[in-house]
């Protein structure tokens, strides 16, 4: 009953997003829409990933994405700047995008695969970037293999017991009737706020996702959908993992709107809170998608965190 409603609800969330893999060499073009696909297998499984970026001294930034979001769905100018300092890796989950298997429907899962990638590409470390599912696996990740990361960024989400993630089909809803009303798609009404600032930010916004020109992707399945949604309503209705996040010791920069309306703004005090050696960042007027209405600044945060 639950996954059905969360169907229900969810599955006009997604994107148009992009579909075929092929082997290639490792890309660093500027361009990210013109970044190919790249293909690497471990426990059976074919993973697709793109590199944009040169490898420097630090370790490459690996990204996880949103609920149902493909690498297709990442706002090409975040993208392009961060990958001006630094190798960033971007790639599909399990049974999203060009990737195979099924899509687990527990972050727990979603973690181990994120450590199987770094592994698989014979990392010995990396910097990550969590975005609102995403930086619930970051925080997982955090906790099972704290030696895969040297530094952590988490946007737009919160910890185990969010209150704001446990309500996420409730949230989705809400948004979908508003798009209605309001003729604004979807996830500008989800991501942006409803200032004109907002609503000009957010079209912005919607012409620097799904514009890849090669190996372009499918959006997300309703198997995908249901199991993704599962994942992060259940991660919003465990008991906290306040004395996971105490026992962190990488440096970790937390980032989120004025007003988000997915991830509480509140929720991301609460990890600042909680882990020891975080800082913390929210942005005006802005909501979910602050890491690409703030692009510039929040790039450039980055660069200082991390370097």
């Amino acid at each position: 009953m639950l996954i059905r409603r969360i169907l229900s609800t969810a599955i006009l969330f997604i994107g148009a997003v992009l579909g075929s893999a092929t082997f290639t060499a490792p890309a660093n073009a500027a361009d990210y829409t013109k970044t190919p696909n790249q293909l690497v297998e471990f426990g059976g499984v074919r993973y697709a990933y793109r590199t944009i970026g040169e490898r420097g001294n630090n370790p490459p930034l690996l990204l996880f994405q949103h609920f149902t979001g493909t690498m297709d769905d990442w706002d090409r100018r975040t993208i392009e700047g961060l990958s001006k300092g630094r190798q960033v890796i971007i790639f599909d989950n399990a049974g999203i995008g060009a990737s195979g298997g099924k899509s687990p429907d527990n972050v727990a899962d979603m973690a181990k695969i994120g450590e199987g990638l770094i592994e698989a590409l014979s990392l010995k470390q990396v910097d990550v970037l969590g975005y609102s599912l995403g930086g619930c696996i970051v925080q997982q990740i955090l906790a099972d293999r704290p030696e895969l990361i040297r530094k952590a960024i988490i946007v737009g989400s919160g910890p185990q017991g969010s209150p704001g993630l446990k309500v996420l089909p409730e949230v989705i809803a809400a948004g979908m009737k508003k798009s209605t009303e309001t003729g604004r798609p979807l996830r500008a009404v989800l991501f942006y706020t409803d200032t004109e600032a907002g609503k000009a930010e957010g079209a912005e916004y919607l012409q620097n996702i799904n514009n890849h020109s090669v190996d372009a992707e499918e959006p997300a399945s309703k198997e995908t959908t249901g199991a993704q949604a599962k994942a992060i309503v259940t991660w919003g209705s465990m008991p906290n993992n306040y004395t996971q996040l105490g026992r962190i010791t990488q440096p970790v920069l937390i980032v989120n709107g004025s007003n988000d309306i997915i991830a509480p703004t509140l929720e991301s005090v609460v990890l600042f809170q909680h882990i020891p050696n975080a800082q913390l960042s929210l942005y005006p007027d802005s909501g979910h998608g602050s890491l690409f209405q703030h692009h510039a600044l929040f790039v450039s945060q980055v660069d200082t965190f991390l370097n």
